[in-house]
Order: structure tokens, then sequence, then C-alpha cells
């Protein structure tokens, strides 16, 4: 898929009249445009092109376009989505923006002025989403964080909306999401980027030690004290200070951190005097602070000063989409460090990928992707390379499907369960894809006539095409 810098818009529509409006409005503003009549000749340009939006015409005769918008959103690289609608169409632009698409645009289209800031409007957001737009680099997301599913473009949005200010954040999740890449990421985008971004794990120390690396001492304060150290308060002055694992924090430790967040002054084990300090302080947990704070072991008010702003990050398994996307990434990643450049992943190992249940979330993905690396004979992956948890969750829900699975030996067993479950993987992005070949290629990761193959390999009777 080509990679292009310069704002590029895909109009699909039948309509003459929409598409020489258009094509004057984009001619004006500098951006290329190209145009189709039908759905099914947008899945083949999306699928070879990138695009930054997409105007689909709300009655395509074929696929209508709220069919092409959902396609559309399960794409690796997604553009913008405009729909093109009737005045009289209400239902249909709600379901529209429901869905994902970024706005809409009523016909006849007459205003140049409306319809150039609507689309400017949607190529900004397209740039915020993409940082890589203006680099050329293949994997989207956000300041690093890789995927474009719904629930991770929410919590993009909530990155971007809490970075203007410096309000505290409170990032749950799952171990694994990645909550300190996220707050790496608000301060990153923040005014206080060019400031000290100090993590602690309050896990990792014992009380003691926690309280003189957080707020430091004077000379003498205690043995071993030989001379006065800063704190990581007074170190993150102007900066950002992010608390990981803060449901662990012991209880005396929380009435000090509950006075820094209320005061905005630190003082040093062993003083009398106080600091001034400027910090916004970021705290991450995977643990349920409600539950923590009904049993006794946190504090209220010192949930509420750290609430303020709650982003909550999705698990692995609640977002697989972006597993194709992030396999592609950490691939990149780990041959360049492993030193074993053009390794690929085989369409049996990232099915298995996509259909496991990741209770370590992306860190386990990660871990796995390296170990299949430092695995593989050849210059490619495949499920044989993936840890036997993984195959054995394949296996098990095979054997619901075939009981007489567990007869066989193990060889014959793994075999024919990868069968089973590869065929069942077909299908599925099949009918997810309205049995279209291009539309289930490219969401599976794979080339048209390689999975053409693989459809004749596994015996799937094509529905239509």
């Amino acid at each position: 898929m080509s990679t292009m810098h310069n704002p590029s818009i895909l109009l699909v529509t039948q309509s003459e009249t929409d598409l020489a409006f258009l094509s004057k409005v984009c001619s004006k503003n500098d951006w290329s445009i190209a145009s189709v009549a039908d759905a099914t000749l947008a899945m083949h340009q999306l699928s070879h092109h990138d695009f930054t939006v997409v105007i689909i015409d709300s009655d395509l005769g074929d696929i209508n376009g709220l069919q092409l918008l959902e396609w559309i959103i399960t794409q690796v690289v997604r553009p913008e989505v405009v729909l093109l609608s009737q005045a009289s169409s209400t239902e249909v632009v709600v379901k529209a923006i429901k869905h994902g698409a970024f706005d809409y645009l009523e016909k006849p289209l007459v205003s140049v002025n409306k319809v150039t800031h609507l689309i400017r409007q949607a190529i900004e957001k397209y740039k915020l989403i993409h940082p890589s737009y203006e680099n050329g680099e293949n994997f989207p997301g956000y300041q690093g964080i890789v995927g474009t599913s719904p629930k991770m473009r929410a919590v993009f949005d909530l990155i971007r909306s809490v970075s203007a200010s410096d309000t505290n954040v409170l990032i749950t999740g799952e171990s694994g999401t990645g909550k300190e890449l996220v707050a790496k990421a608000i301060h990153q985008t923040s005014l206080r980027k060019d400031k000290p971004f100090v993590v602690i794990n309050c896990a990792a120390m014992p009380e003691t030690l926690l309280e003189s690396e957080l707020f430091g001492y004077i000379r003498g304060a205690f043995t071993g004290a030989a001379t006065d150290k800063e704190g990581l308060f007074e170190i993150a002055h102007e900066g950002c200070v992010f608390l990981d694992e803060i449901a662990d924090i012991p209880p005396s430790m929380q009435v000090k951190l509950l006075r820094v967040i209320q005061e905005g002054e630190v003082r040093r084990i062993g003083d009398t005097l106080s600091k001034n300090i400027d910090v916004r302080i970021m705290a991450a947990t995977n643990k349920n602070l409600a539950s923590e704070i009904s049993n006794g072991g946190f504090r209220e008010d010192l949930f509420y000063r750290l609430n303020v702003i709650a982003i909550n990050l999705p698990s692995l398994k609640d977002r697989s989409d972006d597993i194709p996307i992030l396999t592609q990434s950490l691939l990149q990643k780990y041959t360049k460090q492993l030193g074993k450049p053009g390794v690929k992943i085989a369409f049996d190992a990232l099915s298995a990928l996509q259909n496991y249940s990741w209770p370590g979330n992306v860190r386990e993905l990660e871990n796995v992707i390296e170990r299949a690396i430092v695995l593989s004979d050849g210059d490619t992956i495949t499920a044989k390379n993936l840890p036997s948890k993984i195959l054995s969750a394949i296996f098990y829900n095979s054997v619901k499907q075939e009981p007489d699975l567990a007869e066989l030996n193990y060889k014959e067993a793994k075999k024919r369960a990868l069968n089973i479950f590869n065929r069942s993987y077909i299908i599925g992005i099949l009918e997810k894809t309205g049995w279209n070949i291009t539309a289930a290629s490219e969401q599976a990761g794979m080339d048209r006539s390689n999975f053409k193959k693989i459809i004749k390999k596994y015996s799937v009777e094509m529905k239509k095409e």
C-alpha cells in the first residue's frame, strides 16, 4: 500500500453533479481526488492506496453507504469518513455517526466554504490520529501507541483533551495494557513536555524507601543520610510525576501524597521547612479503587483528588481488531533488534493470535512475538513457533466442535485442530466482510491471491463475492 503525504480524497458516488462540485473544492485546496461509482471499487481503491478522507454517498445501489462505512472502520489504516445524504435521511446520518463517521454533508451541495471547512476538519483529525501521516511510518495510532480500533480512538481523543490542561489523571486497566505509555503521551503533548517526566512504581519499594524517594531528605535525617537529597517531586518541578500501581501505596504515604496535591508543597524527611512545587500528577492502577476504598485500603479523599479525569484502557481481547497492526509493528521492532530482517507471520499464526484471550494484554503479545522471531527457522513465523498455551486454546475450541479429536494422537489432533480453527476463522472473516474476498484478505493482512488459495485449501464454499 502506498504512503501519501498530501491530503487525498476518495469520493464514492454515482452523481456527476457531486463529483464536479467536490473536484472544484479539492482543486482549490490542492487536495488530490479520486472517484468510484460503487462500494466494490471503493474497497479495491482503499486496499491499494491510502486516503485521508472518504466521502460516501448514502445510496450506492449495490452496497449502501453504511455497509461500506462498517467495512472501512475495520481497516488497519482507516481514513475519516464523511457521508453524503439527503436532508430527509436523518436516521441514516445518525447511524453513520454512531458507526464512526466523522460528519455528514447534506445534498444538494451548495456552499463551497462549508464543504471546504468540513473536509479540512476531517483532514486535521486524520493527522492527529495518525502522526505517521507526516513522516511515512506505517503504524497508525497516537504518540507511539499503536491502534485504530474504536476503543483506542476514544482513548486517543481523551489524551488530546487532557493534554491541554494540568488536571490530575487516573489511568486504569489490566496489567500490560500500556498505562505508562498513555501517561507519557499526555506529558509529551502537554505544555510541560520540555520538563521532567518522573516515574515511580509504588508497589516496588518498601514504605521507608518510597518516602525518601518521593520527598527526599536532609543530611542527618537518619543513619546513612550523609548528604541532602532531592525527592522526586522536587526533581519533577514544573513537569509531571507518574505514580504507577497507586493502589499499593501505604496508608501513611497516602496522607502525605494528599497534602502534596492539596497544598502544592513537600517537606524532606528531617526538615522543618516545606518547599513549594508545581507538578502534574498522573497515577495508574490495575485494581478497582472503589473496592479498595470499601475495604479501607485506599483513602476516598485521595481517590477524588487523583480521579479528576479517568482513562480506562481496554484489554487486548476487547480490541482484537488491533492485533494485526500491533503484530506488524512488533515484528518490525524485534526483527531489527534481533538481526532477523524480513521475518513475516503466516496466516495460521496470525489467526491464532487473533483468537487467543491475551490475559497479559499487549505486553504478553510483545513477548510472544519476540519469542517467535527467535524460534523461527526461516523468514516466516508459523503456528508451531507460538507458545503451547495459545495452541492449547485453539485445540480446546476445536474439541468443542469435534469431540472425537481427543481420541487422536497428539500430532494428528494438532493438525486437525488447526485445520478446524483456520477454516472457522476464514468463514468468520468472510461473513464479517460480506463474503467480499478483497475486504476479507485486507482484514486478514494478506494479499488477495494468497487468501483465495487458503479459501480453496480449506474447502470454503463462497456464498458470494
